[in-house]
């Protein structure tokens, strides 16, 4: 296609653009890490901490947050320890409280504590809180001494005051510093985590006591801007909880402000409860929380307490999205975090996914390795007779005089003649044709030596193919097991990325309407609304013993999304609060409805037939039955034992021919006694209707479809004969009504005397006028025992009857008013639900 000059000239305009949009990207991101580099590796930040603690004082008159700064540093940061220790000395240099003497002392004595304490204790770090304390308090009381000449009371209390101080802001400085230079993974805070983050930020910001822009001081602003930011992205709660620490820390360091410990709180607790405005919301609880305290009127004025919040609104609305959307990430309840949770488990769950994903690939790939290549079974055959006679005569022919004659002279005819003669033993054991036997005698002058060898080596050759056979049939069911359980971890790993859907409006709907209906719900989660596989799971107080669940909230459920809901499975007492944990999913098309009539030889207990009814899954659903060689108990537990297997096998996924083909395997490597069973399985798809027969030395099953009667063989030896052999599928596409009947060999083997007992089997079937699937069974079997004359019982005989129906469900469903629904905001749930 031939682009205009018009299109040609966007075109390159559009690249232009994108390579500038790339460069400024790529400028962006290089600007950020520069600045994280900058502020963090370079050790910035750390030095703005350290200026501001060295700054800060409490109670007018002490410092106790110069030492723990510095040991929290020295133990988490070493490398940036010489940068804490200038910053704080700048601080204390540039501060009001004049105590440089006692910063640079401390700092020295916490030194040295430490050195000596290295001394004697392999981890002193273990001990830096009380050598925090040791070094403040024994740093503040010489001071005191040197310069007052004694020690008063007041001065050993004050000391020791903010030694205790320094060994608690010590611990919680460690906990905190991580935090604030990226240093911690991106787990969720603790509600301890958070306060001593607060508390440290809180600390941080006495250090800019005495900062004013005219009448207002930037520490209350700075309060105000944090109690903005946690309210907003940790709701009420989180915000109050910052207002309290932070107005407690201001008014330790100035009584002036202990009216911010009231105004932060309530300002926290207001703007959390307005954070569904976003930003202007909790802008506007802090402003309402000014005017409301600055009512009572403090020392500053109504003027200055505004236009302190004013500057922390306008610090919070310039405060870029990425940086609140971080923080919102640490703190546990938010969006955000549980996004981050979602991730996290997204990752675990990929991660998982593709260790399975690499099993399944490692099975398929050992599956491959046993597959054999086709060869072309002639030529290995005529390969085979080479060496063969190449073998033969090496024994024979070597020795002879007149091999020159035979192999040289008339190479044709001799090799001819021996390879007639192995075919003929390939197949009769030896050679017995006379008119080959007369033609070698004639040819050869050791016919009867060269015969016996010829003999001997095909006899050999016989027993080696049937070996290679086996191996080879060996390697096929193994390579068929090993496909299967690779295509089994294959779809285990695609369930494991499964995702819960976000159904959230559809959720709160259903909760209402159920809550409406005087049900006590917890919560409902909904995993699929694709119509006909639906799957809701909820939490639930109801009666099990009167079946509301059945009754009452699959009926309701199903008016709600317009499709059939049916309970699929309950838990009763499942949570700690007595709530109950059920699932309901889509109603399949058809169900199955069985009847079973069986009895033992000669009236006994204990048959040796045995059945089985397998439900594989929501969508699968399968019929055996089993009869043991013999009767009585061994014959018992060799079928119970075939279908326990089978019923492991089929539930775990591996697709039917592969899972009779191993069970076989297992049951002929088993086996020391002629012991063997049959097996007769049926599997019924619910979705379709559709049916695969499997039987292995079993007898026909019959379908009957009103008047007609459908016969369904297939011919295979019994179970653990062999150890390989070919599965015969039958397939049939069943209709609502149909009866399948199966049957053991002893139900089919009754008359004797009857040639044909496939028709005298339909005969009896197409008399029977009832259609329910338990009469059905007991009259076939009564019909068959007393077919015999005397009324004697010469085999165990079991029938099953199954009967496949469109799937009506037993209770209707319950009709929801609209104003019952949320605001009639049903529409798109059910537009959903019914998939229009």
């Amino acid at each position: 296609m031939i682009k205009t000059s018009e299109e040609m000239g966007t075109a390159k305009v559009a690249e232009k653009l994108n390579g500038i949009w790339t460069k400024c990207a790529s400028s962006g991101q290089a600007l950020k890490s520069g600045a994280k580099t900058v502020l963090y590796d370079w050790g910035i930040f750390i030095a703005i901490l350290g200026f501001l603690l060295g700054r800060a004082m409490i109670l007018s008159e002490l410092t106790p947050f110069i030492l723990p700064f510095l040991a929290a540093v020295f133990l988490l940061r070493r490398s940036q320890s010489l940068i804490a220790a200038a910053s704080l000395l700048a601080g204390a240099v540039f501060s009001f409280h004049g105590q440089f003497i006692f910063a640079i002392a401390g700092i020295g004595f916490f030194l040295i504590l430490y050195k000596c304490m290295k001394m004697f204790m392999k981890h002193p770090a273990k001990s830096l809180p009380y050598l925090v304390f040791s070094a403040s308090i024994a740093t503040r009381l010489s001071l005191v001494f040197l310069t007052e000449g004694g020690l008063s009371q007041y001065a050993m209390m004050m000391a020791t005051v903010e030694a205790a101080l320094s060994f608690i802001l010590t611990m919680i400085f460690i906990q905190s510093i991580p935090l604030v230079t990226g240093k911690r993974g991106g787990q969720a805070l603790r509600n301890e985590e958070i306060i001593c983050l607060i508390i440290l930020l809180a600390s941080v910001m006495t250090g800019t006591v005495g900062w004013t822009i005219n009448e207002a001081v930037l520490q209350h602003s700075f309060a105000s801007y944090l109690v903005l930011v946690f309210a907003f992205v940790g709701g009420a709660a989180i915000g109050s909880t910052v207002g309290v620490v932070t107005g407690l820390i201001l008014s330790l360091a100035s009584l002036a402000s202990l009216y911010q410990m009231s105004l932060l709180a309530f300002a926290g607790l207001l703007g959390g409860l307005l954070k569904e405005g976003k930003r202007i919301g909790v802008s506007l609880g802090l402003l309402v929380g000014t005017l409301l305290i600055g009512m009572y009127g403090q020392g500053g004025g109504l003027g200055a307490s505004v236009s302190e919040s004013a500057i922390a609104i306008t610090l919070f609305l310039l405060t870029p999205k990425s940086w609140l959307t971080k923080v919102a990430r640490y703190i546990p309840g938010t969006v955000e975090h549980s996004q981050e949770q979602q991730q996290y488990l997204r990752k675990v769950r990929d991660a998982t996914a593709g260790k399975v994903e690499r099993f399944s690939s490692l099975f398929q790939t050992l599956s491959n390795s046993f597959h054999t290549p086709s060869k072309n079974e002639e030529e290995e055959h005529d390969h085979e007779v080479d060496v063969l006679l190449s073998r033969v005569t090496e024994k024979t022919c070597q020795t002879c005089m007149l091999k020159e004659k035979c192999w040289v002279q008339n190479f044709n005819a001799t090799y001819d003649s021996m390879k007639q003669m192995v075919q003929e033993s390939e197949v009769h054991g030896t050679v017995v044709d006379p008119k080959l036997q007369r033609q070698w005698r004639s040819h050869c002058r050791k016919p009867d030596q060269v015969m016996a060898a010829l003999n001997a080596e095909v006899n050999h050759y016989r027993a080696n193919k049937e070996l290679k056979r086996q191996v080879l049939e060996s390697q096929r069911l193994v390579a068929d097991q090993l496909l299967g359980v690779s295509r089994v971890m294959g779809d285990f790993a695609k369930e494991i990325q499964k995702e819960k859907q976000p159904h959230v409006i559809q959720e709160e709907d259903m909760v209402d309407a159920l809550r409406n209906a005087g049900l006590e719900v917890g919560h409902i989660d909904i995993y699929s609304m694709e119509s006909g596989s639906i799957e809701i799971e909820m939490s639930v107080l109801c009666s099990h013993e009167n079946g509301e669940a059945e009754k009452i909230i699959a009926p309701m459920l199903s008016d709600l999304v317009k499709e059939t809901i049916v309970l699929m499975r309950e838990e009763p007492g499942f949570y700690s609060n007595g709530y109950s944990h059920i699932s309901f999913g889509s109603a399949k098309p058809f169900a199955v409805e069985t009847g079973i009539a069986k009895v033992a030889k000669g009236g006994e207990w204990l048959s040796g037939d045995n059945y089985a009814m397998i439900k594989l899954n929501s969508e699968k659903f399968a019929v055996a039955i089993s009869d043991g060689m013999g009767n009585g108990e061994k014959a018992h537990l060799e079928s119970s034992e075939t279908l326990k297997l089978l019923q492991k096998v089929l539930q775990s996924g591996i697709e039917e021919t592969v899972a009779i083909k191993s069970v076989n395997s297992i049951l002929s490597l088993r086996n020391t006694e002629e012991m063997f069973s049959t097996l007769d399985l049926a599997m019924i798809d619910m979705q379709d209707a559709g049916a695969k027969f499997l039987k292995i030395g079993s007898t026909p099953s019959f379908i009957k479809r009103k008047d007609h009667v459908i016969k369904i063989e297939a011919g295979n030896l019994p179970m653990g004969i062999f150890h390989e052999f070919e599965v015969d599928v039958v397939s049939e596409q069943l209709k609502p009504g149909d009866l399948l009947i199966m049957c053991s060999d002893g139900v089919f083997d009754a008359k004797r005397q009857v040639e044909n007992k496939e028709q005298w089997m339909k005969r009896m079937i197409k008399e029977i006028e009832t259609d329910d699937p338990q009469e059905v069974a007991d009259v076939l079997l009564e019909k068959v025992i007393r077919s015999e004359k005397g009324i004697v019982i010469e085999d165990d005989m079991t029938i099953v009857v199954t009967q496949l129906k469109h799937n009506t469900p037993k209770w209707s469903s319950i009709p929801i008013h609209p104003k019952t629904t949320k605001n009639k905001k049903s529409a798109p749930f059910y537009k959903q639900a019914t998939g229009t």
